[in-house]
């Protein structure tokens, strides 16, 4: 009697062990969690989920005062700078230089919390593992709740660094004066409820490397980063390509060849996709973009000729060649008013 009752003991003990580091495990929530909503390039693992682009995002929601994000910090050299809203209050912001972030909320929940990634650095090593800045989320700890499946237009953005928003803040290139939230492609996607990819590399261009480690456009295109590749490239519905500022040592038949290939990459992957090829705004191979756009003879490939939408006089840019926060809500409010009657009709097409 008294040894059944302690085999009762035991196999209670075994069966409450057994349940504890459960209930432990399921507190624990892996990147590539359906829970979590990332927007823009991450490379996803259950391991982790890497993103080097300002302006990537992440969204889930949670009950609870708490939840923990939780990084991989080990490699890095130029902590990367995230915000944080929690239930669309005022965005706190955090440099990722360690392995846990608490994000607090009052009351016990439901809540939602929007990561945004304000800044990479753009001159450290973002390209070829071990990265050296960039965020690497290991995990989120707390009790997350399912995802409302949204369905919304997507939006892509590819450019240098005006579409990574360097210097959008002030007239240093450094992390504190680059904010790609305050930029337009993240203002656009907002504005029209879209999901945003927003890929800005500084220095590049469609023949010239970027900074960091980072290719040619061309070459850049469909990866996160060395050796992941970008699985939501194929998906967009419209398509906003701000290259060629950074080409300005080739001439027109190295350039137009360059871009006209970089275009039919685009078109091949989003067979259905609207592009808008926008002039750089501070003209650099205008004539030669309007060009291959014309060549193309695409109905769904427009030049956007942005002369005029910046003055360097009226406090539009930081220095010479990249928009302040104002430039960027000028341009944004341009791009809005060109998209927005078409994005419902393009989206249930």
């Amino acid at each position: 009697m008294r040894r059944a009752g302690l085999i009762a003991a035991v196999a209670a003990g075994l069966v409450m062990g057994a349940v504890q580091p459960v209930a432990a495990a399921e507190d624990f929530v892996r990147p590539n969690d359906r829970r979590l909503a990332y927007e823009g390039h991450w490379g996803r693992t259950a391991e982790a989920a890497v993103t080097v682009n300002s302006g990537s995002r992440l969204g889930f929601r949670f009950a609870g005062d708490s939840v923990h994000a939780l990084f991989d910090v080990s490699s890095i050299t130029v902590p990367a700078q995230i915000y944080v809203s929690v239930d669309g209050g005022p965005k706190q912001l955090y440099a990722v230089d360690r392995e846990d972030i608490e994000i607090t909320a009052a009351g016990r929940g439901p809540h939602r919390v929007e990561l945004s990634v304000k800044d990479v650095f753009s001159r450290a090593n973002r390209w070829t593992p071990p990265l050296e800045t960039g965020v690497v989320l290991t995990g989120v700890r707390g009790r997350l709740l399912p995802q409302h499946p949204v369905h919304r237009p997507q939006f892509a953005f590819y450019g240098d660094s005006i579409t990574q928003g360097v210097m959008a803040l002030c007239e240093v290139n450094t992390s504190d004066c680059a904010d790609g939230t305050a930029a337009y492609p993240t203002l656009v996607a907002d504005a029209l409820h879209a999901s945003l990819t927003q890929v800005g590399f500084g220095r590049q261009g469609v023949i010239q490397t970027g900074n960091g480690g980072v290719p040619a456009a061309s070459d850049a295109y469909g990866w996160n980063y060395a050796g992941s590749r970008a699985d939501s490239d194929s998906h967009a519905d419209v398509i906003v390509v701000n290259q060629g500022t950074n080409d300005t040592a080739w001439g027109s038949t190295e350039f137009r060849a360059a871009y006209r290939a970089y275009l039919d990459q685009l078109r091949s992957a989003a067979p259905h996709a609207r592009i808008l090829a926008l002039r750089p705004f501070n003209g650099s191979h205008a004539e030669d973009i309007a060009a291959v756009v014309a060549q193309l003879a695409d109905r769904r490939i427009e030049f956007v000729d942005t002369t005029d939408w910046l003055t360097l006089t009226d406090g539009d840019f930081n220095g010479t060649v990249h928009p302040s926060a104002q430039g960027h809500r000028k341009v944004a409010d341009r791009l809005i008013t060109l998209l927005e009657g078409a994005v419902s009709h393009d989206h249930h097409a």
